[in-house]
């Protein structure tokens, strides 16, 4: 990931910003992060995970893929997961907006689901998916989060308790429990198995 100008000091200055390009970014701490093109790995698993929740019964109205979430924090920052289930009253917020980003004065998604990059302890890819964006997402009131871990072979379900997330592991064959949406039936293994 490379940086670019210029700097943000407010989420509205980028939300005015165009630079004509189709570049992909994240605002972290005021700063656009460039992202590399989407990883077919990780489309293929947000695709699998719309699919599983429009057979739910979720209307597809709420399922996005591709929308950013600003933080709600002193650092000018906003995150574009893969996957997000937005709650109606965040549905009906963003109806009409320029932009495909869910601000800190809108309510929070119901679910937010990040493919995980490889990388271990220490590394930047690691530092901000298992330590920045969790507590990111806390501080956003977001009140569930997965991490999806294909290199590790594991599917991650933080749930918000108070102000901070508990995390529980699902390998295998392990149903992953979700408490937002309890009818879910999926295991670790199908949703990782579909990013193949």
């Amino acid at each position: 990931m490379t940086q670019a100008k210029p700097r943000f000091k407010t989420i509205e200055e980028y939300l005015d910003y165009d630079d004509g390009a189709d570049t992909r970014y994240e605002l972290v701490d005021g700063v656009l992060v460039e992202m590399p093109p989407e990883s077919r790995l990780n489309q293929k698993i947000a695709s699998f995970l719309f699919g599983a929740f429009v057979r739910l019964g979720i209307s597809t109205d709420l399922l996005v893929i591709g929308i950013q979430i600003a933080i709600t924090s002193r650092k000018v920052t906003a995150r574009q997961p893969d996957f997000v289930v937005l709650t109606e009253e965040c549905a009906i917020a963003l109806e009409g907006m320029k932009t495909a980003v869910i601000t800190g004065a809108m309510p929070p998604p119901s679910l937010v689901v990040e493919v995980v990059s490889p990388g271990e302890p220490g590394t930047e890819n690691y530092d901000r998916d298992y330590i920045e964006k969790p507590s990111e997402y806390a501080a956003r009131r977001i009140p569930e989060f997965w991490q999806v871990d294909p290199h590790r072979a594991v599917v991650r379900v933080l749930s918000l308790d108070s102000e901070e997330y508990q995390a529980r592991e699902f390998r295998g064959s392990d149903r992953v429990v979700s408490q937002t949406f309890p009818d879910l039936q999926l295991t670790a293994e199908q949703i990782l198995r579909a990013g193949r």
